[in-house]
């Protein structure tokens, strides 16, 4: 089902992105050492520093935090968040379990920096280019910078549908249990069945529009990375849904028609801040009267959102460029304003994505090895291995949530 990573154009073997050494900066380094000692010492954290001193309640055991280089309180005083994972990226930190030392940090994730030092972010938080904008030639490079690293790659942590979205979990679930429930909900809640005309914006690897096919679904699928392109299109001949399903490699701006209805799975994180209410009209535009448009989103608490929209964290620098987190209440609030779209269905569930995120990093950990032979460095792993520990965070301490919302067209 997936393409050879040696024959993609966009195969980048490594040394992955070196990360430079951090400025030296001494009264930045010592404002962050005391306050990571302050935070940690309120939580249920054990933090081992270089010289040995321990700080936090919690025994030894998933939540320890180990420091091993005093140059990490130089990153993060130079560079805040980002600048803590660069320094997980350059083994200058590391910990029993990376998710279950995060998670309690994340949990206090609006009030880690005092009230005082808030006053002087514009100091010293740094802001996406160009306001986060994504034209279409801009928009397309940022996509090829995540999803089309490898399709190799990317099946070596996901199931066997090569879902790359949160799962919908029950006890006893496998991951791909779960990931089928998740995508027959969406499908069930936007009447997806035999003869519907199904747009669906984000291709991924073609599992939703394969099952939406097999329920007798019309799809026009359409994604901007050049790899999912063509291992979408492989997944429906071999399912033998070659002719219902047109998987196309253009932007959802250039589109023209209507259909019965509109999916889009985790996208539109990738849309940015500035396209929100683009991306919501153009939802309005393609859908016919009385039908239903359904989006899966991780999404922000609405105060975090408009605090951070335009930030450049971390995730951005090194995972998502360009991209940014929605609220409910700001879709809500485009929605309402700007379409005839009306909410009609709303389902959370960002548990599941921490055990989703748990599955496919056991999984990328436990393929190291065969993820090092496809050309990934260690730089690269300690990275993605952050990327998946630090969302999983985020998701466990109900800092993000990601939620399945299904609108009606209402012409009237």
């Amino acid at each position: 089902m997936t393409t050879a990573v040696l024959d993609s154009p966009h195969y980048r073997p490594g040394p992955w992105r070196l990360v430079p050494p951090a400025p030296h900066r001494p009264v930045h380094a010592a404002v962050a050492r005391m306050l990571l000692t302050r935070v940690a010492a309120q939580l249920p954290v054990r933090v081992v520093l270089p010289d040995g001193q321990i700080v936090g309640t919690a025994p030894d055991g998933p939540a320890t935090l180990r420091i091993h280089d005093a140059a990490f309180f130089h990153r993060v005083g130079a560079d805040a968040l980002v600048g803590f994972g660069e320094s997980f990226m350059a083994g200058e930190w590391d910990a029993t379990d990376p998710a279950a030392a995060l998670t309690p940090f994340a949990a206090r994730m609006g009030t880690l920096v005092p009230a005082w030092l808030q006053t002087l972010r514009r100091w010293y938080v740094r802001y996406q280019p160009d306001g986060a904008r994504n034209p279409p030639e801009r928009a397309r490079k940022h996509i090829e910078h995540h999803y089309d690293l490898s399709n190799e790659l990317f099946a070596r942590f996901l199931d066997s549908s090569m879902t790359y979205s949160s799962a919908v979990f029950k006890p006893g679930d496998t991951l791909e249990a779960a990931q089928a429930r998740k995508i027959d909900r969406l499908l069930d809640r936007l009447q997806v069945g035999e003869g519907t005309r199904l747009l669906e914006i984000g291709t991924g690897w073609g599992a939703l529009a394969v099952r939406a096919a097999q329920r007798g679904a019309q799809v026009t699928t359409v994604t901007l990375s050049t790899e999912q392109c063509e291992a979408a299109r492989v997944r429906a001949s071999d399912a033998g849904m070659a002719a219902r399903v047109d998987v196309r490699l253009c932007d959802y701006r250039h589109l023209n028609g209507t259909w019965d209805a509109v999916v889009s799975v985790e996208m539109i994180e990738a849309v940015g801040a500035p396209h929100w209410r683009e991306f919501v009209e153009a939802l309005d535009r393609f859908v016919v009267p009385g039908g239903r448009v359904g989006v899966q989103a991780i999404v922000l608490p609405h105060d975090r959102m408009l605090a951070t929209r335009n930030q450049l964290t971390w995730i951005h620098k090194y995972i998502f460029p360009g991209g940014a987190l929605p609220s409910v209440e700001e879709l809500t609030r485009l929605t309402q304003a700007h379409t005839r779209l009306r909410l009609h269905d709303t389902l959370a569930f960002g548990q599941s994505y921490a055990t989703t995120l748990r599955a496919w990093r056991d999984r990328f950990t436990s393929a190291a090895e065969d993820v090092e032979a496809l050309g990934f460095d260690a730089t690269f792993r300690r990275m993605w291995i952050f990327y998946l520990a630090y969302c999983e965070a985020g998701f466990a301490s109900d800092y993000l949530n990601v939620v399945q919302l299904v609108w009606e067209r209402q012409d009237a």
